[in-house]
């Protein structure tokens, strides 16, 4: 079994999707945000909390809730939307496969949203759809 417990290995599990970079926009270097390259949303924030470090991710709202039942190390996000968020707390008991798959669907919940095709409507003029 493998196990994410330090700043590093949730940084190097994030930069492993594709177009995400590591940021510090804030004036607290505890705090590291991990976005999308192709609209800066930030996916994940690695913080320093209680000894030990955190994740806060995005999540659909029965998932998050679903992964707070099924692991004590995940808790409502802290500093943010308890409803879309959750933190998960790298303290060794949740595997890296659970926590990688918690960070790509926090990755596609804030991706770019693609561009949808364009196609002729019966007045002749394009539009999205």
């Amino acid at each position: 079994m493998i196990f994410l417990t330090t700043r590093e290995d949730a940084a190097a599990a994030c930069l492993r999707l594709p177009g995400a970079y590591e940021d510090y926009p804030f004036r607290d270097s505890n705090w590291t945000a991990m976005r999308h390259r192709g609209n800066n949303k930030i996916f994940a924030l690695i913080f320093l909390r209680e000894g030990r470090i955190w994740l806060n991710l995005k999540a659909e709202p029965m998932r998050g809730d679903f992964w707070r039942r099924v692991f004590p190390c995940v808790v409502p996000a802290y500093h943010m939307n308890k409803e879309h968020w959750i933190s998960v707390i790298l303290d060794g008991s949740m595997e890296e496969e659970d926590i990688c798959r918690l960070i790509e669907e926090s990755f596609e919940l804030t991706a770019p949203k693609r561009r949808v095709g364009r196609r002729e409507t019966s007045t002749g003029l394009s539009s999205d759809f």
